[in-house]
């Protein structure tokens, strides 16, 4: 392991512990520990880049202090430009950010975007109430708009400060405001989170150790036959997704020990955006709890759900829920492919500057466009026997896609991605436009097929209409 990694394993195995210890605080202490712990995190991992942060958090309570109807673009204009300063500080004669500074810088950026949406809501909500005495239909909505103090208590808080998951500042607000917190549970979740995290991070460690990534930059990498090069990116996003499978797992650990994003199962809570329904327990009615709420990853269904769509779906579950409530829908196209390669576009600006980034981000959509064809044109024609066929074809493709876009987002620079996809014939490319050129020629293009796209759209966002409410 590299010694960043050891620093992140160290921070996460800290947090678990320590998660259990704050239950016992008062909300002005909880929220006290959790802000010094997150700060002492951030300085000794950052060090001076901490400033980056700080000058983010401020710069976001200025604007939402100077115009909160203004305030989610403003914020977002603001916080996207200074992720590219951040990244481009060497330009400018300073030290460049460490590792663990632009990983909270990043977190950073998805806080405070979903800060000013929550504060433009609030009052938007209180102007409502004002005017016509109703009762507000926002689920879950701030009680007061938040002070500087509380701005930097989210900010900082040493909850996934360097991991994630993304959470509102309502769910910080909840988790504060919790009135027993000794009793919502939290050693049996948080065990059954932290059960196969030794197994990922063993396979992480075995499967890399023998296909290690710099091995794809050398000449000798390139004599290699094709089936090799190809499988060597299987093995690639095995290892990639076993790393990130024990990280996020055990970061969700860290929050279920703190009761961070604990709700009732009635209240239908989304990864990142929390309850989807006003649903208040009954004190003398015992409650089944979840925390669905921080939830990051699916493990089983990132890896066998059959579509590209659905993939990311259970990847980076909160972050997804980010750009699909902040970004998805303030897209500037209609189409919902051009919606997806904006929302991959803006995912990727977010990641980093890397071509790599880009290079992954922006296929998805056509591996989208082609599933959607083909499903239109080919699936919609079979049998109940010729569609599960259909679909286990679907599943290998769909990880094949992954495994191809993976490639892109690991090795970050353009000729390095050029030359691996070079290597396989940018084959993953060519099946996605075979299949959409085959969905044309049985008329899937022009009628079914843009039904299909259309019904996707639809199906996408039936699926996400309870998130939608929340904000």
């Amino acid at each position: 392991m590299t010694p960043a990694e050891l620093v992140y394993l160290g921070v996460l195995a800290i947090s678990i512990p320590v998660g259990f210890l704050l239950r016992y605080l008062s909300p002005p202490g909880k929220q006290g520990a959790a802000l010094l712990l997150g700060l002492c995190i951030t300085v000794a991992t950052s060090h001076i880049h901490t400033l980056h942060s700080l000058v983010t958090v401020i710069g976001t309570w200025i604007i939402i202090k100077s115009s909160w109807r203004y305030a989610p673009a403003l914020t977002l204009t603001w916080t996207f430009l200074y992720l590219l300063f951040f990244r481009m500080n060497t330009w400018f004669g300073l030290p460049p950010p460490t590792h663990f500074a632009n990983a909270v810088q990043l977190v950073l950026t998805l806080k405070m975007v979903s800060l000013a949406n929550e504060v433009r809501i609030f009052h938007i909500e209180k102007k409502k109430e004002m005017s016509s005495f109703a009762k507000s239909t926002v689920i879950v909505s701030l009680s007061q708009e938040p002070s500087l103090y509380d701005i930097l208590s989210y900010s900082y808080c040493y909850v996934g400060i360097l991991t994630g998951p993304f959470f509102r500042f309502q769910t910080y607000a909840d988790w504060l405001r919790q009135p027993s917190p000794q009793s919502l549970p939290g050693r049996v979740p948080c065990l059954h989170r932290l059960k196969l995290v030794p197994v990922y991070a063993a396979l992480f460690l075995a499967v890399n150790s023998v296909f290690p990534l710099a091995y794809v930059r050398t000449e000798e990498f390139l004599d290699q036959n094709f089936f090799f090069r190809f499988f060597y990116m299987i093995a690639v996003f095995f290892v990639f997704r076993m790393r990130f499978y024990a990280a996020w797992c055990a970061a969700e650990a860290g929050c279920i020990s703190a009761g961070l994003g604990c709700y009732p199962e009635k209240a239908l809570s989304k990864p990142g955006g929390g309850p989807t329904v006003n649903y208040s327990p009954d004190p003398s009615a015992e409650e089944t709890y979840d925390f669905r709420t921080i939830q990051n990853i699916d493990c089983y269904n990132t890896d066998f759900c059959v579509k590209v769509r659905h993939g990311m779906r259970y990847w980076n579950m909160s972050v997804q829920w980010w750009l699909h409530h902040y970004i998805y829908p303030n897209s500037p196209f209609k189409s919902y492919t051009l919606r997806a390669g904006w929302t991959m576009f803006i995912s990727a600006y977010w990641h980093g500057l890397h071509p790599g980034y880009y290079l992954s981000f922006l296929t998805i959509p056509l591996c989208i466009a082609a599933e959607s064809a083909m499903e239109a044109s080919v699936r919609a024609r079979l049998g109940p026997r010729g569609q599960n066929i259909f679909d286990w074809v679907h599943w290998f493709l769909k990880m094949r896609a992954y495994d191809y876009m993976c490639m892109g987002f690991v090795l970050l620079n353009f000729w390095d991605v050029i030359n691996y996809w070079t290597s396989i014939y940018f084959i993953m490319h060519a099946i996605a436009i075979c299949c959409i050129i085959i969905g044309k020629l049985l008329k899937g293009g022009k009628g079914e097929g843009r039904r299909g796209v259309k019904e996707g759209e639809k199906t996408e966002n039936s699926k996400e209409k309870s998130g939608e409410k929340t904000d």
